[in-house]
């Protein structure tokens, strides 16, 4: 094949990619105005909340999906963050859901629709978004600080995730670790607590490949571990990652680790 020919089929290539890119982006911007359609009619009573949340949270996978294989990273990012936040939704939804559903329907629409400056980073997107479902805000004066927790979904992850959020701080829960090295790239967390265990990479392989790279070296990182403190795994460990063990001295290990941290 000459060169003008591979030429012509790389650019071929390049034209169906960026068509089909496109075609995404239009269904994506019409499955946004239905959610906004939506919330218009469960403001008014006409549809049930139950609804309301399965609609979102099916737009929301089926935007994270396919936004990253067309490498539209921060519409991905946004998109699992509204299924981060609805994830523990209550059945009875308090009444500060319809607008938080809001301002993710319209920051995500303003990203499909390429309203959003193409160097408007991802860390500075998420910051704007509401804090998740789960906890009454009324109870705490919001931080801008934001927590990416790294732990397996259950009750210890929800255990931590009640202290962080009772200290005000923003939480988001990624439960896998390889997820976690793109979302820690992009979003910038202020601290990245992360379990010990972790299916597929564990957790300290994870804390000493973020302290590793350039791009996330300077982000805090903390692991929770019930191994014991001489154990061997734990001595891989870079020497400013603290570690917090389960149990009764959790409370203070995570207390010293943000005061260290200069997050008190």
């Amino acid at each position: 094949m000459s060169d003008s020919e591979t030429g012509h089929t790389a650019k071929g290539y390049r034209d169906l990619s960026d068509e089909m890119r496109q075609e995404f982006l239009d269904e994506a911007v019409e499955l946004l105005q239905g959610l906004d359609v939506l919330l218009d009619s469960s403001r008014n009573g006409r549809s049930r909340g139950a609804d309301v949340v399965a609609e979102f949270r099916r737009v929301a996978l089926r935007l994270k999906g396919q936004a990253a294989n067309f490498g539209l990273r921060p519409l991905a990012t946004v998109a699992t963050r509204l299924d981060d936040y609805l994830l523990q939704a209550p059945k009875d939804l308090p009444p500060r859901v319809w607008d938080d559903l809001q301002k993710f329907q319209d920051v995500l629409l303003a990203l499909a629709e390429g309203r959003v400056a193409t160097d408007t980073a991802t860390a500075v997107l998420v910051r704007q978004l509401p804090v998740r479902l789960g906890f009454d805000v009324r109870d705490v004066e919001i931080r801008d600080i934001e927590v990416m927790l790294v732990m397996p979904p259950g009750a210890q992850t929800r255990f931590v995730e009640r202290e962080m959020q009772q200290c005000g701080y923003r939480v988001s829960v990624v439960p896998d670790t390889i997820d976690a090295f793109s979302l820690a790239v992009q979003t910038k967390p202020d601290l990245i607590v992360v379990s010990a265990m972790m299916p597929h990479l564990d957790g300290i392989d994870l804390a000493i490949g973020l302290v590793s790279m350039p791009a996330t070296r300077n982000i805090p990182i903390a692991v929770i571990t019930s191994l014991d403190q001489g154990d061997d795994r734990l001595a891989l460990l870079p020497a400013k990652v603290p570690v917090l063990h389960k149990g009764p001295s959790f409370g203070d290990d995570l207390f010293k680790a943000l005061d260290n941290l200069f997050l008190i």
